[in-house]
């Protein structure tokens, strides 16, 4: 079945309170206890509070998880959110130790998305915590969670922040109600802040996090649109066959999987599944057995799954593509599963979600959520997945 829309909400509650007083800053003790002593007002939870009223329709639809007080917890209750709390702080002026500990809190929950109030100090937190759990996907068996900030703080140079908090309201609700919402790649930067009050402006990449970013969908086709549909295919085939590196890729069945098989230039197996290695076809047709049997003969290369949906019904796993058993899936890793189709594909569901029907409870359980889904050259899209009876 189809579950609720997970959020991780993190509030950092001092971001930007140096900004009225001209601290240029918020980050550091010393600095906070300057502001508040100077009178400084907290504004993270308000505009917080700006963003999560844009998704009170939704409350049934989602399950908010978050820390205690201040960081969260205060703010979804008076609103009135099912909300779960999964860190509590030991002290009330939180740190970014705190901000850390909730960030890994709610990966552990497999959220769907982290919403975080704060600037880019909170970004930088969040980013080191979201990196370090990526290294260990292989191991955890999950995909990267994307991350969304609310702008609060006194420097927001960063790409990963909404352009108001209504707007990371509006991107938010659009994740919950099953919408396609592109997937990016952001820059985490930041200022030395020493340096900055000496007005030396030095800003430093930190790294990247995966932003949903809200865009509008416009039906491509034209007479039948089956020119448009092509070059989509094609942006979607160079970049999956630019992404390709020294993996083992299992390609499975389906007009949209065959597509980037003919741009290799190997023969595919249309309702089958294909072994490829260096862009060369390893094995043709296999049956599941074949699949795990190669698979675990070769366990020291990495492995990536292509598949495509359905059209019309959705249906990812459990439709033409048995071979793909609960073992192989499991062997492959959900992490390095990639969906492939085009926007026009996924709109024609009308909003219903992909279906994962491995024959396998847990399994499709496990798989329950949000997957990305590459639509064209460099782009993606979440959406929902949902297991059978959803």
């Amino acid at each position: 079945m189809q579950r609720k829309f997970r959020l991780g909400l993190v509030i950092n509650p001092y971001a930007g309170i140096g900004g009225a007083l001209a601290l240029k800053g918020s980050d550091g003790a010393e600095i906070r206890e300057k502001a508040l002593a100077e009178g400084a007002v907290k504004q993270a939870e308000s505009k917080t509070r700006l963003a999560l009223e844009i998704m009170l329709p939704l409350q049934e639809e989602c399950h908010i998880y978050t820390a205690t007080g201040e960081m969260g917890e205060a703010l979804l209750v008076s609103l009135g959110f099912n909300t779960t709390v999964v860190y509590s702080a030991a002290q009330e002026q939180t740190e970014a130790e705190d901000t850390q500990a909730c960030v890994q809190a709610l990966i552990e929950q497999q959220v769907d998305l982290i919403l975080f109030a704060g600037g880019d100090g909170t970004a930088r937190n969040i980013c080191q915590q979201v990196e370090d759990a990526s290294q260990a996907n292989d191991q955890k068996n999950t995909v990267p969670i994307p991350v969304l900030g609310i702008p609060a703080g006194c420097k927001i140079h960063s790409g990963v922040f909404a352009v108001t908090p209504k707007a990371a309201g509006r991107i938010t609700s659009m994740l919950a109600k099953g919408e396609l919402v592109n997937i990016d790649d952001a820059d985490v930067m930041d200022i030395d802040e020493s340096l900055f009050r000496e007005g030396q402006v030095k800003a430093k990449r930190y790294g990247q996090m995966r932003v949903p970013s809200e865009v509008q969908y416009i039906q491509a086709v034209k007479q039948g649109g089956k020119e448009s549909e092509e070059g989509v295919l094609q942006e979607i085939a160079d970049y999956l066959i630019d992404e390709m590196d020294d993996e083992i890729y299992v390609m499975g069945s389906g007009s949209t999987v065959d597509f980037v098989m003919q741009q290799l230039g190997l023969d595919n197996t249309l309702l089958g599944v294909d072994l490829v290695y260096n862009e060369e076809l390893e094995a043709s047709d296999v049956t599941g057995q074949q699949l795990l049997s190669y698979l675990q003969e070769h366990s020291d290369k990495p492995c990536k799954l292509v598949i495509t949906l359905i059209g019309g019904q959705g249906h990812i796993f459990g439709r033409g593509n048995q071979q793909l058993t609960p073992d192989v899936i499991r062997h492959i890793g959900i992490q390095n599963i990639i969906i492939i189709a085009s926007k026009t594909k996924l709109q024609n569901l009308n909003g219903r979600p992909l279906i994962a029907d491995t024959g396998d409870p847990v399994l499709d359980s496990d798989l329950v959520g949000f997957l990305p889904v590459i639509t064209g050259y460099r782009n993606e899209v979440l959406y929902p997945v949902a297991s059978p009876g959803a």
